[in-house]
């Protein structure tokens, strides 16, 4: 279990990096409410021209590798050990057990998530804030203290729990499906199955996203008290579509970064399990 910690926390890191520009997109499109940004072409232009160029789509990496690695680490490590403990003596595993092992795996990970995504968020939209309001990331982290880091944890179960039950049965299947008739897989094999896994995957809980990134933002709880009460406000006030706001973004988030992310944690596995370390 160490090791496969170790293995998970070195894949977050480098597909977090990939994708991060993408991922300050999404959560641009999320927060806005009245038409601040007219998709994700009218994101990049704004930030590029008010914000300081290519380097503000970086904004809030550093805190946000802190946080993936444990993340990561948790999220890869307790599927694999759940799916080891369920699977049955012939190595095969059902399908409800996967999602067993996928729910444990999501659930496990919040106590990692939450600190790190709504430091993200609040690092994320700074730039948007008067000069005199901004913070860096010791000051953010400061602000919330040890039970703010925790707000909107009920949001983010919604997310991850659902997530992990979907994408982790579809990626062992699809990479079941992808393989060659020795079992096994390629390098482009395992990217389209990470990729399509976990884009439909993000797609199916991208409402819980949005009502987790409306919490977590500045003065986020006072505005929309819990998750019923969030998810009512948005449906209400600005429609269906606005639970599906960075959709496409989030699709082009999670699908690279978790066909990067498995690719390198199955690499890091081959090896490991070549040279007797795992």
């Amino acid at each position: 279990m160490p090791v496969k910690l170790v293995v998970g926390a070195v894949a977050g890191v480098v597909g977090t990096t990939c994708i991060y520009p993408i991922d300050m997109i999404k959560t641009r499109l999320q927060s806005s409410i009245k038409g601040t940004y007219l998709g994700p072409l009218d994101v990049i232009q704004k930030i590029l021209r008010n914000e300081g160029g290519v380097g503000a789509f970086y904004r809030g990496l550093s805190a946000n590798l802190v946080g993936v690695t444990p993340e990561k680490a948790i999220k890869l490590a307790a599927n694999e050990y759940f799916r080891e403990k369920l699977e049955r003596e012939d190595g095969s595993i059902t399908v409800l057990n996967e999602v067993l092992a996928g729910g444990g795996a999501g659930f496990c990970q919040v106590i990692a998530t939450n600190p790190m995504e709504i430091t993200k968020i609040r690092m994320q939209m700074q730039a948007t804030l008067p000069l005199e309001q901004r913070m860096n990331t010791m000051q953010v982290v400061k602000s919330l203290g040890l039970r703010g880091m925790y707000t909107g944890t009920p949001a983010t179960l919604c997310r991850d729990v659902p997530f992990s039950v979907l994408f982790f049965p579809a990626y062992a299947n699809a990479k079941k499906a992808l393989s060659d008739d020795r079992g096994d897989n390629s390098v482009l094999s395992l990217i389209l199955a990470g990729f399509l896994s976990g884009s439909l995957s993000s797609a199916a809980v991208t409402p819980a996203d949005v009502v987790k990134t409306r919490l977590q933002l500045q003065g986020g709880e006072a505005v929309y008290k819990n998750v019923l009460f969030a998810f009512q406000k948005i449906w209400r006030e600005e429609g269906v579509a606005a639970l599906f706001k960075g959709v496409v973004p989030r699709m082009l988030v999670v699908g690279p970064l978790f066909s990067i992310t498995l690719l390198s944690f199955e690499a890091q596995k081959s090896y490991m399990i070549k040279h007797g370390l795992l």
